[in-house]
Protein backbone atom coordinates (compact mmCIF):
# COMPACT_ATOMS: atom_id res chain seq x y z
CA UNK A 1 0.00 0.00 0.00
CA UNK A 2 1.50 3.27 -1.13
CA UNK A 3 1.21 6.34 1.06
CA UNK A 4 1.47 9.86 -0.32
CA UNK A 5 2.70 12.81 1.63
CA UNK A 6 1.87 16.45 0.80
CA UNK A 7 4.69 18.84 1.37
CA UNK A 8 3.30 22.22 2.43
CA UNK A 9 4.41 25.04 0.18
CA UNK A 10 4.64 28.43 1.84
CA UNK A 11 2.51 31.15 0.33
CA UNK A 12 4.26 33.75 -1.74
CA UNK A 13 4.93 36.94 0.21
CA UNK A 14 2.42 39.66 -0.52
CA UNK A 15 3.37 43.28 -0.91
CA UNK A 16 2.21 45.55 1.83
CA UNK A 17 -1.12 47.09 0.92
CA UNK A 18 -1.18 50.82 0.46
CA UNK A 19 -4.30 52.91 0.67
CA UNK A 20 -5.14 54.63 -2.60
CA UNK A 21 -7.46 57.38 -1.47
CA UNK A 22 -10.32 58.62 -3.58
CA UNK A 23 -11.17 62.23 -4.11
CA UNK A 24 -13.57 62.32 -1.15
CA UNK A 25 -11.77 59.91 1.16
CA UNK A 26 -11.49 61.30 4.68
CA UNK A 27 -9.54 60.15 7.72
CA UNK A 28 -8.93 62.04 10.92
CA UNK A 29 -5.20 61.36 10.70
CA UNK A 30 -4.94 62.95 7.27
CA UNK A 31 -7.02 66.00 8.18
CA UNK A 32 -5.08 66.50 11.41
CA UNK A 33 -1.75 66.23 9.58
CA UNK A 34 -2.62 68.97 7.10
CA UNK A 35 -4.16 71.21 9.77
CA UNK A 36 -1.11 70.81 12.01
CA UNK A 37 1.23 71.74 9.15
CA UNK A 38 -0.82 74.84 8.36
CA UNK A 39 -1.06 75.96 11.99
CA UNK A 40 2.62 75.30 12.65
CA UNK A 41 3.48 77.50 9.69
CA UNK A 42 1.23 80.30 10.97
CA UNK A 43 2.53 80.13 14.53
CA UNK A 44 6.12 80.48 13.34
CA UNK A 45 5.22 83.74 11.63
CA UNK A 46 5.86 86.90 13.63
CA UNK A 47 3.05 88.69 11.83
CA UNK A 48 0.60 86.27 13.46
CA UNK A 49 1.53 87.40 16.98
CA UNK A 50 1.53 91.04 15.93
CA UNK A 51 -1.91 90.70 14.35
CA UNK A 52 -3.37 89.17 17.52
CA UNK A 53 -1.85 91.94 19.61
CA UNK A 54 -3.19 94.68 17.35
CA UNK A 55 -6.62 93.01 17.37
CA UNK A 56 -6.71 92.93 21.18
CA UNK A 57 -5.61 96.56 21.44
CA UNK A 58 -8.17 97.79 18.90
CA UNK A 59 -11.13 95.85 20.33
CA UNK A 60 -10.17 96.69 23.92
CA UNK A 61 -9.65 100.39 23.22
CA UNK A 62 -12.95 100.77 21.37
CA UNK A 63 -14.79 98.84 24.10
CA UNK A 64 -13.41 101.09 26.83
CA UNK A 65 -14.18 104.23 24.79
CA UNK A 66 -17.75 103.08 24.21
CA UNK A 67 -18.14 102.16 27.88
CA UNK A 68 -17.01 105.61 29.01
CA UNK A 69 -19.01 107.44 26.35
CA UNK A 70 -22.26 105.67 27.26
CA UNK A 71 -21.73 106.40 30.96
CA UNK A 72 -21.35 110.09 30.16
CA UNK A 73 -24.41 110.17 27.89
CA UNK A 74 -26.89 108.28 30.09
CA UNK A 75 -25.60 109.27 33.52
CA UNK A 76 -24.07 107.48 36.51
CA UNK A 77 -23.49 103.77 35.91
CA UNK A 78 -24.69 102.82 39.39
CA UNK A 79 -28.30 103.61 38.51
CA UNK A 80 -30.25 100.51 37.50
CA UNK A 81 -32.24 102.48 34.92
CA UNK A 82 -29.13 103.74 33.18
CA UNK A 83 -27.64 100.25 33.27
CA UNK A 84 -30.74 98.94 31.52
CA UNK A 85 -30.31 101.60 28.83
CA UNK A 86 -26.55 101.53 28.29
CA UNK A 87 -25.81 97.84 28.80
CA UNK A 88 -27.62 96.46 25.71
CA UNK A 89 -26.22 99.27 23.56
CA UNK A 90 -22.67 98.47 24.66
CA UNK A 91 -23.19 94.75 24.10
CA UNK A 92 -24.58 95.33 20.59
CA UNK A 93 -21.77 97.74 19.71
CA UNK A 94 -19.01 95.33 20.81
CA UNK A 95 -20.78 92.41 19.10
CA UNK A 96 -21.01 94.24 15.79
CA UNK A 97 -17.41 95.43 16.19
CA UNK A 98 -16.08 91.90 16.68
CA UNK A 99 -18.19 90.52 13.83
CA UNK A 100 -17.22 93.33 11.46
CA UNK A 101 -13.51 92.97 12.16
CA UNK A 102 -13.83 89.20 11.84
CA UNK A 103 -15.39 89.56 8.38
CA UNK A 104 -12.46 91.78 7.40
CA UNK A 105 -9.66 89.60 8.77
CA UNK A 106 -10.92 86.08 8.02
CA UNK A 107 -10.81 86.32 4.19
CA UNK A 108 -7.08 87.02 4.34
CA UNK A 109 -6.53 83.85 6.41
CA UNK A 110 -8.16 81.44 3.94
CA UNK A 111 -8.05 83.06 0.51
CA UNK A 112 -4.36 82.18 -0.07
CA UNK A 113 -4.35 78.64 1.33
CA UNK A 114 -4.18 76.78 -1.98
CA UNK A 115 -2.74 79.18 -4.56
CA UNK A 116 -0.18 80.44 -2.05
CA UNK A 117 1.19 76.92 -1.54
CA UNK A 118 1.02 76.25 -5.27
CA UNK A 119 3.05 79.36 -6.06
CA UNK A 120 5.58 78.40 -3.37
CA UNK A 121 5.90 74.87 -4.80
CA UNK A 122 4.78 73.11 -1.61
CA UNK A 123 1.28 72.06 -2.67
CA UNK A 124 2.51 69.33 -5.02
CA UNK A 125 4.33 67.69 -2.10
CA UNK A 126 1.00 67.13 -0.37
CA UNK A 127 -0.77 66.05 -3.54
CA UNK A 128 1.64 63.18 -4.29
CA UNK A 129 1.19 61.67 -0.81
CA UNK A 130 -1.62 59.34 0.27
CA UNK A 131 -3.62 62.37 1.40
CA UNK A 132 -6.87 62.72 -0.51
CA UNK A 133 -7.98 66.09 -1.94
CA UNK A 134 -10.81 66.17 0.62
CA UNK A 135 -8.33 65.73 3.48
CA UNK A 136 -6.06 68.47 2.17
CA UNK A 137 -8.96 70.89 1.71
CA UNK A 138 -10.56 70.09 5.06
CA UNK A 139 -7.24 70.38 6.88
CA UNK A 140 -6.61 73.79 5.37
CA UNK A 141 -10.18 74.82 6.17
CA UNK A 142 -9.89 73.79 9.83
CA UNK A 143 -6.53 75.55 10.15
CA UNK A 144 -7.93 78.81 8.76
CA UNK A 145 -10.99 78.52 11.01
CA UNK A 146 -8.82 77.87 14.07
CA UNK A 147 -6.77 80.96 13.24
CA UNK A 148 -9.92 83.10 12.92
CA UNK A 149 -11.32 81.64 16.15
CA UNK A 150 -8.12 82.72 17.90
CA UNK A 151 -9.05 86.33 17.11
CA UNK A 152 -12.57 85.64 18.36
CA UNK A 153 -11.21 84.11 21.58
CA UNK A 154 -9.19 87.28 22.22
CA UNK A 155 -12.45 89.26 21.92
CA UNK A 156 -14.43 87.14 24.39
CA UNK A 157 -13.22 89.05 27.52
CA UNK A 158 -14.43 92.33 26.01
CA UNK A 159 -17.76 90.78 25.11
CA UNK A 160 -17.98 89.56 28.71
CA UNK A 161 -17.34 93.11 29.95
CA UNK A 162 -20.15 94.38 27.72
CA UNK A 163 -22.44 91.62 28.98
CA UNK A 164 -21.73 92.43 32.61
CA UNK A 165 -22.40 96.14 32.03
CA UNK A 166 -26.14 95.63 31.69
CA UNK A 167 -29.08 93.26 31.93
CA UNK A 168 -28.01 91.23 28.91
CA UNK A 169 -28.24 87.51 29.82
CA UNK A 170 -25.02 85.52 29.80
CA UNK A 171 -26.44 82.88 27.53
CA UNK A 172 -26.74 85.60 24.87
CA UNK A 173 -22.95 85.90 25.02
CA UNK A 174 -22.61 82.16 24.36
CA UNK A 175 -25.04 82.31 21.43
CA UNK A 176 -23.29 85.33 19.91
CA UNK A 177 -19.87 83.67 20.09
CA UNK A 178 -21.23 80.45 18.57
CA UNK A 179 -22.97 82.29 15.70
CA UNK A 180 -19.89 84.38 14.92
CA UNK A 181 -17.73 81.24 14.89
CA UNK A 182 -20.18 79.56 12.49
CA UNK A 183 -20.14 82.59 10.18
CA UNK A 184 -16.34 82.65 10.23
CA UNK A 185 -16.10 79.01 9.12
CA UNK A 186 -18.42 79.89 6.23
CA UNK A 187 -16.11 82.75 5.21
CA UNK A 188 -13.12 80.38 5.48
CA UNK A 189 -14.86 77.96 3.11
CA UNK A 190 -15.52 80.74 0.61
CA UNK A 191 -11.90 81.88 0.77
CA UNK A 192 -10.62 78.32 0.36
CA UNK A 193 -12.72 77.85 -2.77
CA UNK A 194 -11.50 81.11 -4.27
CA UNK A 195 -7.87 80.25 -3.51
CA UNK A 196 -8.27 76.98 -5.39
CA UNK A 197 -10.14 78.57 -8.28
CA UNK A 198 -7.89 81.57 -8.93
CA UNK A 199 -4.15 81.33 -9.56
CA UNK A 200 -3.20 84.71 -8.07
CA UNK A 201 -3.44 85.29 -4.34
CA UNK A 202 -4.51 88.91 -4.81
CA UNK A 203 -7.36 87.85 -7.07
CA UNK A 204 -8.64 85.20 -4.67
CA UNK A 205 -8.56 87.66 -1.77
CA UNK A 206 -10.52 90.24 -3.74
CA UNK A 207 -13.14 87.69 -4.84
CA UNK A 208 -13.56 86.49 -1.26
CA UNK A 209 -14.15 90.05 -0.07
CA UNK A 210 -16.65 90.53 -2.92
CA UNK A 211 -18.71 87.50 -1.81
CA UNK A 212 -18.62 88.63 1.83
CA UNK A 213 -19.64 92.15 0.78
CA UNK A 214 -22.47 90.71 -1.32
CA UNK A 215 -24.23 89.16 1.68
CA UNK A 216 -23.26 91.96 4.08
CA UNK A 217 -23.87 95.14 2.07
CA UNK A 218 -25.15 94.44 -1.44
CA UNK A 219 -28.12 92.28 -0.35
CA UNK A 220 -29.55 94.96 2.02
CA UNK A 221 -29.00 97.57 -0.68
CA UNK A 222 -30.97 95.44 -3.10
CA UNK A 223 -33.74 95.21 -0.51
CA UNK A 224 -33.96 99.00 -0.47
CA UNK A 225 -33.72 99.30 -4.26
CA UNK A 226 -36.50 96.78 -4.83
CA UNK A 227 -38.76 98.37 -2.21
CA UNK A 228 -40.62 100.39 -4.86
CA UNK A 229 -41.09 97.37 -7.12
CA UNK A 230 -42.95 95.43 -4.41
CA UNK A 231 -45.16 98.40 -3.48
CA UNK A 232 -48.68 98.94 -4.80
CA UNK A 233 -51.86 100.83 -3.90
CA UNK A 234 -54.29 98.67 -1.96
CA UNK A 235 -57.31 99.07 0.28
CA UNK A 236 -56.18 98.49 3.87
CA UNK A 237 -57.27 99.18 7.42
CA UNK A 238 -55.65 102.39 8.69
CA UNK A 239 -55.14 103.10 12.39
CA UNK A 240 -54.85 106.88 12.70
CA UNK A 241 -56.19 110.17 14.05
CA UNK A 242 -59.85 110.89 13.13
CA UNK A 243 -60.21 113.28 10.22
CA UNK A 244 -62.75 115.34 12.20
CA UNK A 245 -60.32 116.10 15.03
CA UNK A 246 -59.49 119.81 15.28
CA UNK A 247 -56.55 119.40 17.66
CA UNK A 248 -58.21 120.97 20.68
CA UNK A 249 -59.82 118.13 22.60
CA UNK A 250 -58.40 114.83 23.74
CA UNK A 251 -58.62 112.36 20.91
CA UNK A 252 -57.89 108.69 20.36
CA UNK A 253 -56.90 106.94 17.17
CA UNK A 254 -59.48 104.84 15.40
CA UNK A 255 -59.67 102.30 12.59
CA UNK A 256 -60.73 103.34 9.11
CA UNK A 257 -60.48 101.84 5.65
CA UNK A 258 -58.64 103.62 2.88
CA UNK A 259 -56.29 103.16 -0.08
CA UNK A 260 -52.60 103.26 0.81
CA UNK A 261 -49.31 102.36 -0.84
CA UNK A 262 -48.36 98.97 0.62
CA UNK A 263 -44.90 97.38 0.35
CA UNK A 264 -44.97 93.58 0.26
CA UNK A 265 -41.64 93.07 1.99
CA UNK A 266 -42.54 89.43 2.65
CA UNK A 267 -41.29 88.83 -0.92
CA UNK A 268 -37.82 90.33 -0.42
CA UNK A 269 -37.10 89.92 3.31
CA UNK A 270 -34.59 87.15 2.57
CA UNK A 271 -32.22 89.80 1.23
CA UNK A 272 -31.97 91.02 4.83
CA UNK A 273 -31.95 87.55 6.35
CA UNK A 274 -28.63 86.55 4.74
CA UNK A 275 -26.83 89.49 6.35
CA UNK A 276 -24.36 88.25 9.03
CA UNK A 277 -25.28 91.11 11.35
CA UNK A 278 -28.96 90.18 11.10
CA UNK A 279 -28.07 86.53 11.78
CA UNK A 280 -26.25 87.45 14.99
CA UNK A 281 -28.88 89.98 16.10
CA UNK A 282 -31.72 87.53 15.57
CA UNK A 283 -29.92 84.62 17.19
CA UNK A 284 -28.62 86.55 20.21
CA UNK A 285 -31.97 86.21 21.96
CA UNK A 286 -31.81 89.55 23.77
CA UNK A 287 -34.98 91.37 24.82
CA UNK A 288 -35.69 95.07 25.10
CA UNK A 289 -36.41 96.49 28.56
CA UNK A 290 -40.13 97.08 29.13
CA UNK A 291 -40.89 100.72 28.47
CA UNK A 292 -37.65 101.18 26.50
CA UNK A 293 -38.32 99.52 23.17
CA UNK A 294 -35.33 101.05 21.41
CA UNK A 295 -32.67 100.53 24.08
CA UNK A 296 -31.50 97.19 22.62
CA UNK A 297 -30.20 97.51 19.04
CA UNK A 298 -30.02 93.73 18.62
CA UNK A 299 -33.67 93.26 19.59
CA UNK A 300 -34.73 96.24 17.45
CA UNK A 301 -32.96 94.86 14.39
CA UNK A 302 -34.43 91.40 15.02
CA UNK A 303 -37.97 92.77 15.30
CA UNK A 304 -37.58 94.93 12.18
CA UNK A 305 -36.52 92.00 10.03
CA UNK A 306 -39.27 89.76 11.39
CA UNK A 307 -41.84 92.48 10.65
CA UNK A 308 -40.46 92.75 7.12
CA UNK A 309 -40.93 89.00 6.71
CA UNK A 310 -44.51 89.20 7.98
CA UNK A 311 -45.42 92.10 5.69
CA UNK A 312 -48.18 94.63 6.23
CA UNK A 313 -51.03 92.08 6.30
CA UNK A 314 -53.67 94.67 5.41
CA UNK A 315 -53.02 97.03 8.35
CA UNK A 316 -51.21 100.38 8.41
CA UNK A 317 -50.26 102.39 11.51
CA UNK A 318 -50.58 106.17 11.06
CA UNK A 319 -51.32 107.02 14.69
CA UNK A 320 -48.80 109.47 16.10
CA UNK A 321 -50.58 109.67 19.46
CA UNK A 322 -49.46 107.61 22.43
CA UNK A 323 -51.41 104.38 22.13
CA UNK A 324 -50.74 100.72 22.69
CA UNK A 325 -53.73 99.41 20.77
CA UNK A 326 -51.96 98.83 17.45
CA UNK A 327 -49.53 95.94 17.33
CA UNK A 328 -47.54 95.74 14.06
CA UNK A 329 -47.56 92.48 12.15
CA UNK A 330 -44.68 90.25 13.10
CA UNK A 331 -43.48 86.68 12.77
CA UNK A 332 -42.11 84.98 15.86
CA UNK A 333 -40.23 82.33 13.89
CA UNK A 334 -36.45 82.94 14.02
CA UNK A 335 -34.67 84.33 10.97
CA UNK A 336 -31.11 83.31 11.84
CA UNK A 337 -31.37 79.64 10.70
CA UNK A 338 -32.17 80.84 7.19
CA UNK A 339 -29.33 83.36 7.03
CA UNK A 340 -26.79 81.08 8.67
CA UNK A 341 -27.80 78.22 6.37
CA UNK A 342 -27.21 80.33 3.25
CA UNK A 343 -23.79 81.44 4.49
CA UNK A 344 -22.82 77.86 5.35
CA UNK A 345 -23.97 76.68 1.91
CA UNK A 346 -21.67 79.26 0.32
CA UNK A 347 -18.82 77.97 2.48
CA UNK A 348 -19.64 74.36 1.59
CA UNK A 349 -19.65 75.28 -2.11
CA UNK A 350 -16.18 76.77 -1.70
CA UNK A 351 -14.98 73.57 -0.02
CA UNK A 352 -16.36 71.44 -2.87
CA UNK A 353 -14.62 73.66 -5.44
CA UNK A 354 -11.35 73.31 -3.53
CA UNK A 355 -11.61 69.50 -3.44
CA UNK A 356 -12.29 69.30 -7.17
CA UNK A 357 -9.41 71.64 -8.00
CA UNK A 358 -7.01 69.72 -5.76
CA UNK A 359 -7.63 66.45 -7.57
CA UNK A 360 -4.62 64.98 -9.41
CA UNK A 361 -4.01 65.01 -12.29
CA UNK A 362 -5.44 68.28 -13.48
CA UNK A 363 -6.48 68.40 -17.12
CA UNK A 364 -5.51 72.02 -17.57
CA UNK A 365 -3.44 74.41 -15.52
CA UNK A 366 -3.36 78.21 -15.75
CA UNK A 367 -0.48 79.61 -17.77
CA UNK A 368 2.60 80.14 -15.63
CA UNK A 369 1.35 77.91 -12.78
CA UNK A 370 4.11 76.22 -10.83
CA UNK A 371 3.44 72.48 -10.35
CA UNK A 372 6.36 71.41 -8.12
Amino acid sequence: MTQTFEIPVPDAPTAPSSRVPGRWGLTWHGVRTVAALELRQRVRSTRWIVALGVWAVVVGAITLVLFGALDVLVGAPADDVTRDESGPVLFAAVTFLVLGLGLLVTPTLASTSVNGDRNAGTLATLQVTLLSPAEIALGKLLAAWAASCAFLAVSVPFLAIATGAGPTPWWSLVRVVALIAALLVAVCGIGLGMSALVARTAGSSVLTFVVVAAVTFIAPILFGVTYATVSSDETVRVYGVPSSWDGTDQAACEWTQDVRSVAHTERTWWLLGVNPFVVVADGAGTHATPGHGDDDPLAALRDAVRQARAGVQGQVDECWLASDEFVPASDDAPVWPWGLGVNLLLGAAGYVVAVRRLSVPQRTLPRGTRVA
